[in-house]
Protein backbone atom coordinates (compact mmCIF):
# COMPACT_ATOMS: atom_id res chain seq x y z
CA UNK A 1 0.00 0.00 0.00
CA UNK A 2 1.21 3.54 -0.65
CA UNK A 3 2.40 5.72 1.78
CA UNK A 4 -0.19 8.50 2.72
CA UNK A 5 1.03 12.13 1.79
CA UNK A 6 -0.18 15.76 2.94
CA UNK A 7 1.07 18.88 0.45
CA UNK A 8 0.58 22.36 0.98
CA UNK A 9 -0.19 24.07 -2.40
CA UNK A 10 0.86 27.37 -3.50
CA UNK A 11 -0.48 29.30 -6.53
CA UNK A 12 0.01 33.07 -7.90
CA UNK A 13 -0.19 32.70 -11.42
CA UNK A 14 -2.31 35.79 -12.07
CA UNK A 15 -4.71 37.71 -10.10
CA UNK A 16 -5.34 34.99 -6.99
CA UNK A 17 -3.69 34.29 -4.06
CA UNK A 18 -4.13 30.71 -2.85
CA UNK A 19 -3.27 28.28 -0.64
CA UNK A 20 -4.48 25.07 0.11
CA UNK A 21 -3.49 21.39 2.06
CA UNK A 22 -4.41 18.47 0.20
CA UNK A 23 -3.91 14.90 1.52
CA UNK A 24 -4.06 11.13 -0.34
CA UNK A 25 -4.42 7.99 1.58
CA UNK A 26 -2.32 4.64 0.24
CA UNK A 27 -5.67 3.72 -1.19
CA UNK A 28 -5.88 6.58 -3.77
CA UNK A 29 -8.15 8.61 -1.98
CA UNK A 30 -7.32 12.42 -2.40
CA UNK A 31 -9.22 14.89 0.03
CA UNK A 32 -8.73 19.05 0.10
CA UNK A 33 -8.13 19.32 4.05
CA UNK A 34 -8.40 23.28 3.36
CA UNK A 35 -8.38 25.99 0.49
CA UNK A 36 -7.89 29.67 1.03
CA UNK A 37 -8.66 32.14 -2.10
CA UNK A 38 -7.62 35.49 -1.74
CA UNK A 39 -9.10 37.56 -5.08
CA UNK A 40 -8.03 40.68 -5.57
CA UNK A 41 -10.97 41.80 -8.55
CA UNK A 42 -11.30 45.26 -6.78
CA UNK A 43 -7.56 46.24 -7.09
CA UNK A 44 -7.93 45.95 -10.70
CA UNK A 45 -12.21 46.96 -11.37
CA UNK A 46 -10.91 50.41 -11.93
CA UNK A 47 -8.43 49.05 -14.78
CA UNK A 48 -10.58 46.77 -16.82
CA UNK A 49 -8.36 43.83 -16.35
CA UNK A 50 -5.56 42.74 -14.25
CA UNK A 51 -2.70 44.88 -13.67
CA UNK A 52 0.56 42.75 -13.64
CA UNK A 53 2.59 44.88 -11.08
CA UNK A 54 -0.55 45.33 -8.40
CA UNK A 55 -0.74 41.37 -8.66
CA UNK A 56 2.51 40.97 -8.03
CA UNK A 57 2.52 43.65 -5.31
CA UNK A 58 -0.89 41.88 -3.49
CA UNK A 59 0.64 38.27 -3.79
CA UNK A 60 3.43 39.50 -1.60
CA UNK A 61 1.20 40.97 0.66
CA UNK A 62 -0.96 38.14 1.22
CA UNK A 63 1.07 34.62 0.71
CA UNK A 64 2.01 33.89 4.44
CA UNK A 65 -1.42 35.06 5.00
CA UNK A 66 -2.85 32.56 2.93
CA UNK A 67 -0.43 29.83 3.71
CA UNK A 68 -1.43 30.52 8.04
CA UNK A 69 -4.66 30.03 6.96
CA UNK A 70 -5.03 26.94 4.90
CA UNK A 71 -2.80 25.44 7.90
CA UNK A 72 -5.22 26.54 10.57
CA UNK A 73 -8.16 25.09 8.94
CA UNK A 74 -6.32 21.85 7.84
CA UNK A 75 -5.40 21.75 11.51
CA UNK A 76 -2.03 20.79 10.56
CA UNK A 77 1.44 22.64 11.05
CA UNK A 78 4.35 22.69 8.76
CA UNK A 79 5.91 19.57 10.46
CA UNK A 80 2.72 17.39 9.27
CA UNK A 81 3.60 17.95 5.53
CA UNK A 82 5.97 15.73 3.20
CA UNK A 83 6.14 18.63 0.60
CA UNK A 84 5.53 22.23 -0.54
CA UNK A 85 4.42 22.10 -4.26
CA UNK A 86 4.08 25.67 -5.92
CA UNK A 87 2.84 27.07 -9.31
CA UNK A 88 6.27 27.71 -10.82
CA UNK A 89 4.60 28.73 -14.04
CA UNK A 90 3.12 29.54 -16.82
CA UNK A 91 1.75 33.10 -15.70
CA UNK A 92 2.28 36.77 -14.98
CA UNK A 93 5.85 36.42 -13.71
CA UNK A 94 5.61 39.03 -11.08
CA UNK A 95 3.14 36.84 -9.39
CA UNK A 96 4.62 33.53 -9.97
CA UNK A 97 8.22 34.73 -8.68
CA UNK A 98 6.36 35.76 -5.64
CA UNK A 99 4.84 32.32 -4.86
CA UNK A 100 8.08 30.30 -6.09
CA UNK A 101 9.98 32.52 -3.72
CA UNK A 102 7.93 32.04 -0.91
CA UNK A 103 7.44 28.18 -1.54
CA UNK A 104 11.75 28.26 -1.61
CA UNK A 105 11.51 29.91 1.64
CA UNK A 106 9.54 27.22 3.12
CA UNK A 107 11.41 24.46 1.82
CA UNK A 108 14.51 26.22 2.94
CA UNK A 109 13.56 26.43 6.60
CA UNK A 110 12.23 23.48 7.19
CA UNK A 111 13.88 21.12 4.57
CA UNK A 112 10.37 20.11 3.21
CA UNK A 113 10.75 18.75 -0.06
CA UNK A 114 10.21 21.20 -3.51
CA UNK A 115 7.70 20.50 -6.03
CA UNK A 116 7.00 22.84 -9.22
CA UNK A 117 3.62 22.87 -10.85
CA UNK A 118 2.88 23.48 -14.26
CA UNK A 119 -0.49 25.01 -13.83
CA UNK A 120 -2.14 24.08 -17.04
CA UNK A 121 -1.25 20.72 -15.52
CA UNK A 122 -3.02 21.59 -12.34
CA UNK A 123 -5.96 22.29 -14.01
CA UNK A 124 -5.71 19.12 -16.29
CA UNK A 125 -5.55 17.32 -13.30
CA UNK A 126 -8.62 18.09 -11.30
CA UNK A 127 -10.65 15.96 -12.50
CA UNK A 128 -8.58 13.09 -10.51
CA UNK A 129 -8.08 15.08 -7.64
CA UNK A 130 -12.40 15.45 -7.74
CA UNK A 131 -13.60 12.36 -9.61
CA UNK A 132 -10.79 9.98 -9.84
CA UNK A 133 -10.79 9.44 -13.70
CA UNK A 134 -8.20 7.05 -15.28
CA UNK A 135 -6.20 8.26 -17.90
CA UNK A 136 -5.73 8.79 -20.30
CA UNK A 137 -8.72 11.01 -20.49
CA UNK A 138 -9.64 14.07 -22.61
CA UNK A 139 -9.20 17.43 -21.09
CA UNK A 140 -10.62 20.58 -22.49
CA UNK A 141 -8.98 23.20 -20.26
CA UNK A 142 -10.55 26.65 -20.94
CA UNK A 143 -9.81 29.56 -18.94
CA UNK A 144 -9.29 33.56 -19.36
CA UNK A 145 -5.83 32.79 -21.01
CA UNK A 146 -5.85 28.96 -22.39
CA UNK A 147 -7.84 26.98 -24.66
CA UNK A 148 -6.50 23.71 -25.16
CA UNK A 149 -7.74 20.10 -25.97
CA UNK A 150 -5.43 17.52 -24.77
CA UNK A 151 -4.94 13.78 -24.17
CA UNK A 152 -3.89 13.20 -20.52
CA UNK A 153 -1.91 10.12 -20.68
CA UNK A 154 -0.31 10.39 -17.34
CA UNK A 155 0.70 13.33 -14.62
CA UNK A 156 3.03 15.00 -17.01
CA UNK A 157 2.03 13.53 -20.05
CA UNK A 158 -0.25 15.44 -22.57
CA UNK A 159 -0.66 15.65 -26.39
CA UNK A 160 -2.44 18.36 -27.54
CA UNK A 161 -4.96 17.78 -30.00
CA UNK A 162 -5.89 21.58 -30.61
CA UNK A 163 -6.19 24.63 -29.35
CA UNK A 164 -6.97 28.45 -29.80
CA UNK A 165 -4.67 30.57 -32.18
CA UNK A 166 -5.36 33.61 -30.55
CA UNK A 167 -7.99 34.87 -27.78
CA UNK A 168 -8.75 32.02 -25.05
CA UNK A 169 -12.70 32.13 -24.47
CA UNK A 170 -12.36 34.09 -21.18
CA UNK A 171 -10.43 36.69 -22.92
CA UNK A 172 -12.73 37.21 -25.13
CA UNK A 173 -15.95 37.41 -22.05
CA UNK A 174 -14.02 39.57 -20.57
CA UNK A 175 -13.32 41.79 -23.51
CA UNK A 176 -17.49 41.56 -24.35
CA UNK A 177 -17.87 42.87 -21.29
CA UNK A 178 -15.76 45.67 -21.88
CA UNK A 179 -17.24 46.47 -25.07
CA UNK A 180 -21.07 46.07 -23.68
CA UNK A 181 -19.87 47.89 -20.23
CA UNK A 182 -20.26 45.03 -17.76
CA UNK A 183 -17.91 44.57 -14.65
CA UNK A 184 -15.15 42.45 -14.61
CA UNK A 185 -14.79 39.30 -14.78
CA UNK A 186 -16.26 39.11 -17.90
CA UNK A 187 -17.40 35.71 -17.74
CA UNK A 188 -19.87 35.78 -14.79
CA UNK A 189 -21.14 38.89 -16.12
CA UNK A 190 -21.97 37.97 -19.81
CA UNK A 191 -23.53 34.34 -18.61
CA UNK A 192 -26.08 36.48 -16.38
CA UNK A 193 -26.76 39.56 -18.71
CA UNK A 194 -27.35 36.52 -21.64
CA UNK A 195 -30.12 34.76 -19.11
CA UNK A 196 -32.68 37.28 -20.27
CA UNK A 197 -31.41 37.51 -24.03
CA UNK A 198 -32.41 36.16 -27.37
CA UNK A 199 -29.72 34.29 -28.43
CA UNK A 200 -30.78 33.78 -32.04
CA UNK A 201 -31.72 37.41 -32.48
CA UNK A 202 -27.83 38.07 -33.81
CA UNK A 203 -26.19 35.77 -35.77
CA UNK A 204 -22.69 36.02 -34.68
CA UNK A 205 -19.94 34.00 -36.77
CA UNK A 206 -18.33 30.05 -35.71
CA UNK A 207 -14.71 31.04 -36.21
CA UNK A 208 -12.62 27.65 -38.01
CA UNK A 209 -15.54 25.32 -38.02
CA UNK A 210 -14.75 25.19 -41.53
CA UNK A 211 -11.36 23.65 -40.79
CA UNK A 212 -11.49 19.89 -40.49
CA UNK A 213 -8.37 20.31 -36.92
CA UNK A 214 -9.34 20.79 -33.87
CA UNK A 215 -7.91 24.53 -33.22
CA UNK A 216 -10.35 27.69 -32.27
CA UNK A 217 -10.23 31.20 -32.71
CA UNK A 218 -12.10 33.70 -30.73
CA UNK A 219 -10.92 37.39 -31.50
CA UNK A 220 -12.97 37.47 -34.53
CA UNK A 221 -16.22 36.95 -32.22
CA UNK A 222 -15.64 39.46 -30.40
CA UNK A 223 -14.86 41.73 -33.25
CA UNK A 224 -18.38 40.92 -35.03
CA UNK A 225 -19.87 42.02 -31.85
CA UNK A 226 -18.12 45.29 -31.44
CA UNK A 227 -19.50 45.64 -35.14
CA UNK A 228 -23.22 45.18 -34.14
CA UNK A 229 -23.03 46.65 -31.01
CA UNK A 230 -21.90 50.07 -33.09
CA UNK A 231 -24.42 49.94 -35.50
CA UNK A 232 -27.24 49.39 -32.95
CA UNK A 233 -25.66 52.68 -31.59
CA UNK A 234 -25.45 54.78 -34.56
CA UNK A 235 -29.07 53.77 -35.27
CA UNK A 236 -30.36 54.29 -31.69
CA UNK A 237 -28.45 56.56 -30.05
CA UNK A 238 -27.30 53.86 -27.79
CA UNK A 239 -28.06 50.05 -26.21
CA UNK A 240 -31.21 49.45 -24.83
CA UNK A 241 -31.20 46.47 -21.48
CA UNK A 242 -32.69 43.74 -24.00
CA UNK A 243 -29.97 45.08 -26.87
CA UNK A 244 -27.06 44.44 -24.25
CA UNK A 245 -29.07 41.46 -23.41
CA UNK A 246 -29.58 39.89 -26.61
CA UNK A 247 -25.77 40.38 -27.75
CA UNK A 248 -24.66 38.91 -24.67
CA UNK A 249 -27.07 35.51 -25.59
CA UNK A 250 -25.85 35.66 -29.01
CA UNK A 251 -21.91 35.56 -27.93
CA UNK A 252 -22.52 33.27 -25.65
CA UNK A 253 -24.32 30.54 -28.13
CA UNK A 254 -21.71 31.27 -30.70
CA UNK A 255 -18.98 30.50 -28.03
CA UNK A 256 -21.05 27.19 -27.43
CA UNK A 257 -21.47 25.53 -30.53
CA UNK A 258 -17.82 26.53 -31.39
CA UNK A 259 -16.87 24.43 -28.66
CA UNK A 260 -20.01 21.58 -29.02
CA UNK A 261 -18.01 21.20 -32.65
CA UNK A 262 -14.22 21.01 -31.49
CA UNK A 263 -15.14 18.78 -28.89
CA UNK A 264 -16.59 16.30 -31.42
CA UNK A 265 -13.36 16.23 -32.95
CA UNK A 266 -11.43 16.03 -30.06
CA UNK A 267 -13.44 13.02 -28.78
CA UNK A 268 -12.97 11.25 -32.35
CA UNK A 269 -9.28 11.43 -32.24
CA UNK A 270 -9.61 10.46 -28.11
CA UNK A 271 -11.81 7.66 -29.30
CA UNK A 272 -9.33 6.21 -32.09
CA UNK A 273 -6.89 5.80 -29.08
CA UNK A 274 -9.71 3.06 -27.90
CA UNK A 275 -9.94 3.69 -23.99
CA UNK A 276 -11.21 1.42 -21.98
CA UNK A 277 -12.89 4.22 -19.71
CA UNK A 278 -13.50 6.74 -22.13
CA UNK A 279 -13.85 10.09 -20.58
CA UNK A 280 -13.95 13.98 -21.04
CA UNK A 281 -13.07 16.45 -18.30
CA UNK A 282 -13.33 20.39 -18.78
CA UNK A 283 -11.81 22.88 -16.11
CA UNK A 284 -10.26 26.31 -16.40
CA UNK A 285 -12.31 29.45 -15.37
CA UNK A 286 -14.76 29.35 -18.61
CA UNK A 287 -16.10 25.61 -17.32
CA UNK A 288 -17.71 27.67 -14.91
CA UNK A 289 -20.55 28.26 -17.24
CA UNK A 290 -23.16 26.73 -17.16
CA UNK A 291 -24.56 26.30 -20.79
CA UNK A 292 -21.05 25.27 -21.55
CA UNK A 293 -21.07 22.83 -19.13
CA UNK A 294 -24.75 20.94 -20.52
CA UNK A 295 -23.78 21.29 -24.00
CA UNK A 296 -20.49 19.34 -23.65
CA UNK A 297 -22.30 16.78 -21.37
CA UNK A 298 -24.80 16.35 -24.41
CA UNK A 299 -21.73 16.41 -26.55
CA UNK A 300 -20.24 13.31 -24.55
CA UNK A 301 -23.43 11.31 -24.03
CA UNK A 302 -23.83 11.02 -27.99
CA UNK A 303 -20.29 9.62 -27.81
CA UNK A 304 -20.23 7.10 -25.05
CA UNK A 305 -17.91 8.77 -22.85
CA UNK A 306 -18.34 9.71 -19.52
CA UNK A 307 -18.53 13.79 -19.17
CA UNK A 308 -16.54 15.09 -15.55
CA UNK A 309 -16.68 18.44 -14.52
CA UNK A 310 -14.89 20.11 -10.94
CA UNK A 311 -17.00 21.88 -8.74
CA UNK A 312 -17.35 25.48 -9.60
CA UNK A 313 -14.35 26.56 -6.54
CA UNK A 314 -11.95 24.18 -8.48
CA UNK A 315 -12.81 25.48 -11.77
CA UNK A 316 -11.10 28.85 -11.38
CA UNK A 317 -7.38 29.31 -9.76
CA UNK A 318 -6.74 27.52 -6.55
CA UNK A 319 -3.94 25.73 -4.84
CA UNK A 320 -5.65 22.68 -4.23
CA UNK A 321 -5.55 21.62 -7.40
CA UNK A 322 -1.31 22.74 -7.66
CA UNK A 323 -1.25 20.71 -4.47
CA UNK A 324 -2.41 17.38 -6.29
CA UNK A 325 -0.54 18.01 -9.38
CA UNK A 326 2.55 18.36 -7.06
CA UNK A 327 1.34 14.98 -5.10
CA UNK A 328 1.22 13.11 -8.30
CA UNK A 329 5.03 14.31 -9.14
CA UNK A 330 5.82 13.83 -5.86
CA UNK A 331 4.65 9.82 -5.83
CA UNK A 332 6.17 9.66 -9.26
CA UNK A 333 9.95 10.89 -7.79
CA UNK A 334 9.74 14.29 -8.77
CA UNK A 335 11.87 17.03 -6.76
CA UNK A 336 13.07 20.47 -7.46
CA UNK A 337 15.81 21.98 -5.60
CA UNK A 338 16.03 25.80 -4.51
CA UNK A 339 17.13 26.73 -8.25
CA UNK A 340 13.59 26.62 -9.28
CA UNK A 341 12.79 29.10 -12.02
CA UNK A 342 9.62 30.89 -12.33
CA UNK A 343 8.77 30.30 -15.84
CA UNK A 344 6.23 32.98 -17.84
CA UNK A 345 5.32 30.21 -20.60
CA UNK A 346 5.63 26.50 -20.00
CA UNK A 347 3.32 24.53 -22.85
CA UNK A 348 2.47 21.10 -21.73
CA UNK A 349 2.79 19.15 -24.74
CA UNK A 350 6.66 20.84 -25.55
CA UNK A 351 6.89 18.02 -28.93
CA UNK A 352 4.30 19.97 -30.56
CA UNK A 353 5.00 23.28 -32.10
CA UNK A 354 3.85 26.61 -30.75
CA UNK A 355 0.19 27.92 -31.91
CA UNK A 356 0.76 31.43 -30.79
CA UNK A 357 4.45 31.89 -31.45
CA UNK A 358 7.57 32.19 -29.63
CA UNK A 359 10.52 34.01 -28.45
CA UNK A 360 13.05 33.99 -26.57
CA UNK A 361 11.24 33.01 -23.30
CA UNK A 362 9.97 30.24 -24.98
CA UNK A 363 6.82 29.10 -26.64
CA UNK A 364 3.37 30.45 -25.34
CA UNK A 365 0.89 27.24 -25.84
Amino acid sequence: MAQTLTILGLESSCDDTAAAVVRQTGDGQAQVLSSVVFGQTELHSAYGGVVPEIAARAHVEKLDLCVVQALDEAALGLQDLDAVAVTAGPGLIGGVMSGVMCAKGLSAATGLPLIGVNHLAGHALTPRLTDGIAFPYLMLLVSGGHCQYLIAHGPESFTRLGGTIDDAPGEAFDKTARLLGLPQPGGPSVEAESQGGDPKRFRFPRPLLDRPDCNLSFSGLKTALMRVRDQIVAEKGGLTRQDRADLCAGFQQAVVDTLAEKTRRALRLYMAENPSEPAVAVAGGVAANTAIRATLETVCAEQGARFTAPPLKLCTDNAAMIAYAGLERFRAGARDGLDLTARPRWPLDQSSPSMLGSGKKGAKA
